[in-house]
């Protein structure tokens, strides 16, 4: 898989104060000028639009120091960003732009605040931007971008940095970034699953304690219901046995009546006689 550079766009980054556009044509282009014209600059701008993290590979003490710092006749800049326009990039790009041929992507860097991507238009992760590059067998530490010293360090380097420039020539380096982070996915989707089985068995418990007080409460409604139906036959009995009590009461006082009555007649009537 291959994209074409077809324009560099930088301001505010380093030497480049102003905004400045350099169209890569077909062919060899090369970039030519005296000592600190800012030639090597222009091959940091790419590296770092391509992803570099680290700020002494950008020749300074923090990433901050990559923006413009003023001269004595010119003031400073808040900000650095740098756009690179690729041709013939369809596939590359992570969704929605994973079909379009022509992709932009720029880094900016905002002093004190950090940095961020954009692939056309769109925040990107640093992650996406460098798995692009190297999908390319490109990339800001790829071996294709060679900078002073970089050959006597190839000859010198370990075996694990000489696959490194195997893969990157033949492309793959982008599957070994992808292999990285899918295994990252997968650590993370293990301990998601982990944490949802821990949280399944503290709902297992609750729902076990809940079932049992469901239970207690469906047990409670049953007894409180006899209760009230017995205590409600109870006092219906005990109204009745009242009542009776009562109707006997009333009968036994009207017999008691009627007698002292008929007493009180048979000594009036003696009285009489007398």
């Amino acid at each position: 898989m291959r994209a074409t550079l077809v324009r560099l766009r930088i301001a505010g980054f380093k030497s480049f104060a102003e905004p400045t556009t350099l169209e890569v044509l077909p062919g060899l282009t090369g970039v030519v000028g005296p000592n600190g014209c800012g030639k090597s600059n222009v091959v940091e701008a790419l590296r770092w639009a391509m992803g570099e993290t680290n700020a002494r590979a950008m020749r300074g003490g923090e990433m901050d120091d990559v923006i413009f710092a003023g001269t004595t006749t010119r003031a400073g800049r808040n900000q650095a960003e740098v756009t690179l326009l690729l041709e013939d990039a369809a596939g590359l790009a992570p969704p929605p732009n994973q079909q379009v041929a022509e992709l932009e992507i720029t880094r900016r860097i905002v002093r004190g605040e950090g940095t961020g991507f954009r692939i056309n238009g769109r925040e990107a992760r640093g992650r996406d931007v460098q798995t692009l590059f190297a999908d390319i067998g490109s990339g800001a530490r790829s071996s294709a971008m060679v900078s002073q010293g970089r050959v006597a360090s190839l000859i010198a380097a370990k075996p694990e940095e000489r696959r490194q420039v195997l893969e990157e020539a033949a492309g793959i380096a982008g599957l070994r970034a992808r292999k990285h982070e899918a295994e990252l996915k997968l650590r993370q989707a293990e301990q998601n699953l982990t944490r949802a089985e821990d949280l399944k068995g503290q709902l297992d418990v609750q729902r076990q304690s809940l079932q049992r007080q469901a239970r207690q409460a469906a047990r409670y409604r049953n007894l409180s219901g006899l209760t009230r139906q017995a205590e409600a036959e109870w006092f219906a009995l005990l109204l009745a046995r009242t009542e009776a009590a009562l109707t006997g009461a009333q009968r036994a006082y009207a017999q008691a009546q009627a007698a002292t009555k008929a007493a009180e007649e048979a000594a009036t009537a003696g009285a009489t006689r007398a």
